[in-house]
């Protein structure tokens, strides 16, 4: 089929210009080859050939099968960066889904970890066996830097400058920043290299230089960052889902808690745009009842 021809070029245009992840380009495959199947359900399989109401029976028929709004944004979004690379490449001339206004997303305060469970979690970790050092350098770094999974688990061993505790991230977009890191994070990586990935290594022959491995010595994967953390859950006494994504919000929350600027967690985060920052601008209820005490006359 033709639209699969179209579609293997728009995901190499994501990756190679666009420089999206792979999940990313993922996440686009599976947008554009819904609506495919859509149009062959319908009768309608001539992609190149659809018009704006079409675009509508479409976010119509989403609405019916009761996806979230997210979702849907989601999706329509995917599908009108495929039409703008079709349009781009003259295959189109027209976008059906440009049209296609979506109201916006409703705004949800980003979970975080009170330091009262951080600690729990890292106490899962103390011990000495060679996958508690693996499993509390990957907790120490997620939380002293607040990257993405992704970005944690694609990190070479060139990356990390252990002198001057300072790691190179290779982000969204092909952007690169640089983080610190402190003496805990330090320690637990400098303990994981010289044992746990050393050992492991030369144990299954592997010769790589991804910085964290899993039990094989191959390169870790972002479910397998998932796994480790629901089973440190069953482990712990927290009784919460905890997915990697809550430090990069633990992150951001306690350093503008603790006075940090919101122009330097942008750039640690790896923010783009300010507004991409400013949803950490909540307090902790903590923090809110330390003001309160602080200032309220009766308090």
């Amino acid at each position: 089929m033709i639209s699969i021809d179209h579609l293997v070029l728009f995901l190499r245009y994501l990756v190679d210009e666009r420089h999206y992840s792979l999940q990313t380009e993922h996440a686009y495959e599976d947008d554009v080859t819904h609506f495919f199947e859509f149009l062959e359900e319908t009768g309608n399989s001539d992609y190149l050939n659809i018009t704006f109401q079409d675009a509508r029976v479409y976010l119509a028929y989403l609405h019916d099968k009761e996806y979230s709004r997210n979702t849907i944004s989601r999706k329509i979004s995917s599908l009108r960066s495929y039409y703008h690379f079709l349009i781009k490449n003259e295959w189109m001339t027209d976008n059906p889904f440009s049209y296609i206004q979506m109201k916006k997303k409703q705004s949800k305060l980003p979970s975080f970890l009170y330091e009262k469970e951080l600690a729990i979690l890292f106490e899962s970790v103390s011990g000495e066996s060679p996958l508690d050092k693996r499993n509390r350098a990957i907790l120490e770094l997620l939380y002293a830097t607040g990257i993405r999974v992704s970005e944690c688990v694609s990190i070479e061993l060139r990356d990390i400058d252990m002198e001057n505790s300072i790691v190179l991230i290779n982000g969204k977009g092909g952007k690169q920043r640089y983080v610190p890191f402190g003496s805990f994070c330090h320690d637990a990586i400098s303990d994981y290299l010289s044992t746990t990935r050393k050992d492991l290594m030369e144990k299954y022959h592997e010769e790589h230089d991804i910085l964290f491995i899993n039990h094989r010595g191959q390169p870790l994967t972002a479910k397998g960052v998932q796994y480790i953390l629901d089973n440190l859950i069953k482990k712990s006494s927290l009784t919460t889902n905890i997915h990697p994504h809550i430090f990069r919000h633990t992150f951001a929350t306690h350093l503008l808690d603790n006075g940090a600027d919101m122009r330097t967690v942008q750039e640690l985060l790896g923010h783009s745009s300010l507004s991409s920052t400013q949803i950490y601008t909540h307090v902790t209820t903590s923090a809110l009842q330390k003001n309160y005490r602080n200032f309220h006359p009766r308090a």
